[in-house]
């Protein structure tokens, strides 16, 4: 049976069908009701489910399709820049090949900074985690690890009562970063012996179907076809359906087995120094000259950044793999994430880059809960408001309430006093296709003051490196969808600032009338209405941010 949820689509302006050719646009502020769709989406309906309309799809997408088809037919935008701060990028997949940012005013391979901008070679971006000689981090240090390694000499076994006055904000901190590290070894410990059972469950159900069926390998095809009534079967069947679902082969599933002890032996590691590779002082915001112009290296282990892009800006209409957002644009790669925390200085500089070199939207699909460096980080976003950039980073993915003073995550633009560092800043959660109380992501972070808008973040199909594809989920796959959106804006009204857009994008949004799950820090769980999470309270909408983009640019 089909459930009944009442919807609330709060935005200030919305078009209505008319009998004559002339779109006419007018104040809407209404309660609706739909049928949520009951049943689970298909495959095929997964690969697109965040483009739906809740009014006519009943899935709680962000409306594209129906902007492309009753909006945007037969125009044409201008080309814009979206700086993807992230990993390394494939900038040849079939898929993103035409859409990468190229440096006209740099001249391949010759050595030379051709455009003087403080970089050499850079033909498609920069990468801050490699240095001269190709070499690159993969594996960095969590921010816990170095604030515990900067402070440990001060503080380790001291109590409260033998710090002086001046040092206990720093040792609130550093005992912050103990407690986080103990549940970081925790978690990873369990996280790698789930990765163990997986690869033995894989591994058992495979050797079964195979003998079952009489082959060497089997397909999905397969699976479904077979109709068995051994339960034995039936169970390993069912499991091998799940984890093909899931993109897990025998391949990427030792690969995260390989990842997570990496984890644990390095980014837990207090004796393991990941900037000796690059060789300059990461505590030293004014030593610049690091890094190289390889943006696309590594990406068997540094995939997320192709994931992102994907999101974004895969190519639309040419029957591959997914659909982006939008034609016009063209991707910046610049390089600061490998598998732990990056650091503050590589976050400040890159967002330098990508102002000074003409991005108009940055994507940052990642964070940490420690900041060793913030103010670089805050000049660095203050730097890009006053050139009119919009920034978007993502909320996080550990289901914490960011409005609890004990959870931090940073970048944020939330001054001490409250106040906000600028205008030209967004933080995403996460939704997902179900109109229910698990609209949210089980795991997304939240916070009325510091989370500003939601958007589809689970099971969203994208680009992944080597001309594959698969599904991402979380802030960091909610946060492309609205630089997206935030570029398709600007695509199309060029004349609307960072902070319009940003406005459009809160204001714009719908709002869902519902209560939804979340989890407290105990582990117990409380039903909230989905509006008490962020600051809009709202689903991004593609379809109305146009509509208000629309109206505004006329208005100016």
């Amino acid at each position: 049976m089909k459930k009944v949820f009442l919807i609330q689509l709060i935005s200030y302006w919305c078009f209505l069908g008319c009998t004559t050719s002339k779109e006419k646009m007018i104040p809407y502020d209404s309660i609706s009701v739909v049928l949520a769709k009951n049943e689970k989406l298909s495959d095929k309906e997964f690969e697109g489910w965040q483009y739906k309309d809740i009014f006519e799809d009943t899935v709680p997408g962000i409306s594209l399709e129906k902007a492309y088809r009753e909006f945007l037919k037969d125009k044409k935008g201008d080309s814009i820049i979206v700086a993807v701060i992230d990993t390394e990028i494939d900038i040849a997949h079939e898929d993103l090949k035409e859409q990468i940012w190229v440096n006209t005013n740099e001249i391949a391979e010759n050595g030379i900074d051709d455009d003087h901008n403080g970089y050499i070679d850079d033909i498609n971006g920069w990468n801050f985690i490699g240095n001269v000689n190709g070499e690159n981090i993969i594996h960095s240090n969590y921010e816990f690890i170095r604030l515990i390694r900067k402070f440990k000499v001060l503080f380790h076994n001291k109590t409260v009562d033998r710090i002086t006055s001046n040092q206990i904000k720093d040792f609130e901190t550093y005992q912050k970063a103990l407690k986080l590290l103990g549940e970081t070894k925790k978690s990873k410990l369990q996280q790698l012996e789930n990765v163990k059972g997986f690869i033995n469950k894989y591994n058992k159900a495979q050797q079964i179907l195979k003998a079952h069926l009489a082959v060497d390998s089997i397909t999905k095809e397969q699976l479904l076809a077979l109709h068995s009534t051994d339960t034995i079967i039936k169970k390993h069947q069912k499991t091998l359906i799940s984890y093909i679902n899931r993109g897990f082969t025998e391949n990427t599933l030792l690969g995260y087995l390989e990842q997570t002890q990496e984890s644990i032996d390095k980014s837990l590691d207090f004796d393991y120094q990941e900037r000796e590779i690059i060789g300059d002082d990461p505590n030293d915001i004014n030593d610049i000259h690091y890094g190289n112009n390889n943006v696309s290296g590594n990406l068997d282990k540094l995939y997320h950044g192709t994931l992102m892009a994907g999101i974004i800006a895969a190519k639309r209409g040419n029957k591959l793999g997914n659909e982006g957002i939008l034609n016009e644009v063209k991707i910046m790669p610049l390089c600061i994430s490998a598998n732990g925390d990056e650091f503050d200085k590589d976050i400040a500089l890159a967002i330098r880059y990508a102002v000074d070199n003409g991005a108009k939207i940055i994507n940052m699909s990642s964070g940490k809960q420690f900041s060793m460096n913030r103010q670089w980080v805050n000049d660095a976003i203050k730097y890009a408001a006053k050139k009119d950039v919009l920034f978007i980073t993502s909320a996080g993915n550990s289901g914490l309430n960011l409005d609890d003073k004990e959870h931090n995550y940073y970048p944020n633009d939330i001054n001490t006093d409250g106040s906000e560092i600028s205008d030209n800043f967004m933080m995403i959660g996460a939704s997902s296709y179900t109109l229910n109380k698990r609209l949210i992501y089980y795991k997304t972070n939240h916070g009325k003051n510091n989370v500003d808008l939601f958007a589809p973040g689970y099971k969203v199909y994208t680009t992944l490196p080597n001309n594959k594809y698969r599904y991402s989920r979380g802030t960091s796959a909610a946060t492309p969808i609205v630089s997206g959106i935030a570029a398709l804006i600007r695509s199309h009204y060029p004349d609307l600032s960072a902070s319009q857009v940003k406005e459009i994008l809160m204001k714009s949004g719908i709002s869902y009338n519902i209560d939804v799950e979340i989890i407290l820090d105990d582990d117990t769980k409380k039903m909230v209405p989905f509006s008490s999470l962020s600051k809009s309270g709202k689903v991004v909408n593609a379809y109305n941010a146009l509509l208000l983009a629309e109206k505004m640019s006329k208005t100016k």
